[in-house]
């Protein structure tokens, strides 16, 4: 079954998720390949407080929920590119929901 068409592509959700940092993050990030662990890239620039505020801009962004229990957040938020891969999944997973109601 493919996700339907109202999910961003990909190059949309990590363009999506870079704004969204752009807010906690700043100019910090404009440097950053999608892959590079942010606390390796930003070092102390990406504590635990920035963190959150990433997760809650992408939250607000996306209108995607974070389950602090269930998903590891630590992996997921860890790299521009992670984070965009869990959108998408958080994505067509509502997609496919929404579609079967």
């Amino acid at each position: 079954m493919t996700a339907p068409t109202t999910v961003p592509d990909e190059k949309q959700i990590r363009d999506g998720v870079r704004a969204a940092l752009a807010v906690p993050l700043g100019d910090a990030l404009a440097d950053v390949p999608d892959d590079a662990e942010l606390t390796t890239a930003l070092g102390e620039r990406y504590d635990s407080l920035t963190a959150m505020e990433c997760v809650t801009a992408v939250e607000t962004r996306f209108g995607v929920e974070v389950d602090f229990v269930a998903d590891d957040v630590r992996h997921w938020f860890s790299s521009v590119s992670r984070m965009a891969r869990f959108v998408r999944e958080r994505l067509e997973d509502g997609a496919v929901l929404d579609g079967g109601a």
